[in-house]
């Protein structure tokens, strides 16, 4: 059911929270509201057009792709991983830094994986038309391996790294996400039933669901968005 666009808030221009630039379907930028929705983390949201870059979000990062957090200090976060660990480190109450059956290196080592190896595939299989060149289903092909590693964990654990979700289900999740959108009958198709099981499991959580609220694009000089919203239930 597609969700009516948020209320925005009226924060104030000299509000004291951090800002986070953000854009609601960019798997980078779900991954990094999702952090900081469970920690409780209060922030500005700024919803950015990516053919329309704010000259804001450029200033803080050159780069021009979300998520940015600029902190209160001035300092800027412009990488999505180092965003969730900035939110987490402040306050982790679903434990996501520590999953019962991995250290924290561990679980970035499998998220490395997905955004290196596993995201170039993925690009190849949904955007063939950027890469000249690229063949569709044989990216398709090579980004199943990586699912199928994921499917052999979950024999095991129902989540990656033990029976509760962490760090690595919330960070890969978005992009397995893309994946299966790519070709949904095909996906459905797969010997992955356990894959699918933890997917669905992650997109009907509620933090899932409260960081894909709709808000309309941010303009200069316009009130941005207070985020998270609202208490996520305890689980």
């Amino acid at each position: 059911m597609a969700q009516e666009d948020a209320p925005q808030a009226d924060l104030s221009a000299g509000s004291t929270r951090p800002v986070l630039y953000s854009f609601r379907r960019c798997p980078y930028a779900m991954r990094a509201r999702m952090a900081i929705a469970a920690s409780g983390q209060r922030c500005e949201l700024r919803e950015v057009v990516l053919r329309d870059k704010p000259a804001e979000l450029l200033a803080a990062s050159p780069k021009g792709t979300v998520p940015v957090l600029v902190d209160v200090d001035g300092m800027v976060i412009d990488q999505s991983l180092d965003i969730m660990l900035w939110a987490l480190r402040r306050n982790d109450p679903e434990g996501w830094l520590q999953a019962e059956g991995a250290t924290l290196d561990e679980m970035l080592a499998l998220v490395a994986e997905c955004d290196g190896e596993f995201k170039r595939h993925l690009d190849g299989y949904k955007y063939p038309e950027r890469h000249p060149g690229a063949d569709g289903e044989a990216h398709r092909a090579q980004g199943a391996l990586f699912l199928m590693r994921l499917e052999t964990r979950l024999v095991v654990t129902r989540c990656l790294h033990g029976e509760h979700a962490a760090l690595a289900d919330i960070a890969i999740a978005p992009f397995v996400r893309q994946f299966a959108q790519v070709d949904a009958a095909w996906f459905e198709a797969q010997p992955w039933p356990r894959l699918r099981a933890w997917l669905a499991a992650r997109l009907d959580a509620p933090v899932f669901t409260q960081v894909m609220a709709k808000y309309a694009p941010w303009r200069a000089g316009q009130p941005g968005i207070a985020f998270p919203g609202q208490s996520l239930p305890v689980s």
